[in-house]
């Protein structure tokens, strides 16, 4: 009987013991699940403090706010729903602000594509403008006789290539940003705009590289007979006669009727001048003169007969 007893509280306690270990093992794998919750939680705010630096509580909640325990906090004394419930809610927190992550990943990697791409329009643009710039290497006045001297305009465009390299003082930068780009609707006339206003104010390498701009990018806008004059007119400012001479010849023959042709015909004269060439500047002032007699006695009078004075034609 005493072994019999013996084997039941044995048995019994074989029971009592296993009846434990089954009743602590969901307690342990809720510990395991919070522990792994945590750890997410704990990179996730890493990883959102990566993308958002500053803290932006538009995507993520700090960390700790006045009056209101941590998020580790165990208030005593409020026991909280069941720990499923607890795992599911905070899964869905985390799914949340995932999907916030991505969508904000998605967007900054669409506006650097975007940037890159405005990047390199920008450098394609400046480079075409660039190019445009610089003078076709002839210029037929008079006839097949009457060409540029390639060495000359080489020599020209050295000299041109030197003084970019010094770069544009503080003042000078802080003078050229002064001046206002209009914003009217119409692309083609704002950028021209703003060339002549660049050149109004007397920055005229700007000048320069704004209305060669404006000449690439509209070839076709009734502003272009303006903006190949104003650009010969520009480069002529600055004491470039021979390239400016190109821009003129270039604009005069483009369209003998254009609103500034009979401006670029008169001011070619003024570069041969410039350059001590009297046979071209007194074949470009026959030239204006035969062509546009309405412009020799009208608006163009003053600098016609300025520069007849300056040379002799006889």
């Amino acid at each position: 009987m005493a072994g019999k007893f013996a084997r039941v509280r044995k048995t019994s306690a074989a029971f009592v013991a296993a009846g434990l270990v089954m009743g602590m093992m969901p307690q342990a794998a809720s510990a395991q699940v919070d522990e792994r919750l945590e750890r997410m939680e704990t990179q996730l705010r890493a990883l959102q403090r990566a993308v958002f630096p500053g803290g932006d509580q538009r995507f993520f909640e700090p960390e700790i706010t006045p009056g209101t325990p941590s998020a580790g906090a165990r208030q005593v004394g409020t026991p909280s729903a069941s720990a499923l419930t607890d795992v599911l809610t905070r899964l869905d927190a985390i799914e949340v602000q995932l999907a916030r992550l991505t969508a904000a990943t998605e967007v900054n990697e669409n506006s650097l594509a975007l940037l890159e791409m405005r990047v390199a329009e920008m450098e394609q643009a400046q480079a075409a403008a660039l190019a445009a710039a610089q003078p076709t290497g002839v210029i037929p006045v008079g006839g097949e006789d009457d060409q540029w001297p390639v060495d000359l305009v080489e020599d020209a465009n050295l000299g041109a290539e030197e003084e970019a390299v010094a770069g544009p003082s503080p003042e000078r930068l802080a003078g050229v940003q002064s001046i206002a780009k209009p914003a009217t609707g119409d692309a083609g006339d704002d950028e021209y705009v703003y060339g002549f206003r660049l050149w109004d104010a007397g920055y005229y390498p700007e000048a320069q590289q704004q209305l060669a701009l404006f000449v690439e990018r509209f070839p076709d806008h009734w502003r272009t007979t303006y903006g190949r004059n104003l650009l010969g007119r520009a480069l002529l400012d600055a004491g470039d006669a021979r390239r400016a001479a190109t821009h003129f010849f270039d604009n005069y023959q483009a369209d003998k009727q254009a609103a500034r042709a009979p401006d670029s015909l008169l001011y070619l004269s003024s570069a041969m001048i410039e350059l001590g060439d009297t046979r071209r500047a007194c074949i470009a002032l026959a030239e204006f003169g035969d062509t546009y007699p309405a412009l020799a006695t009208g608006r163009l009078q003053g600098l016609y007969e300025s520069n007849l004075g300056r040379v002799d034609c006889q």
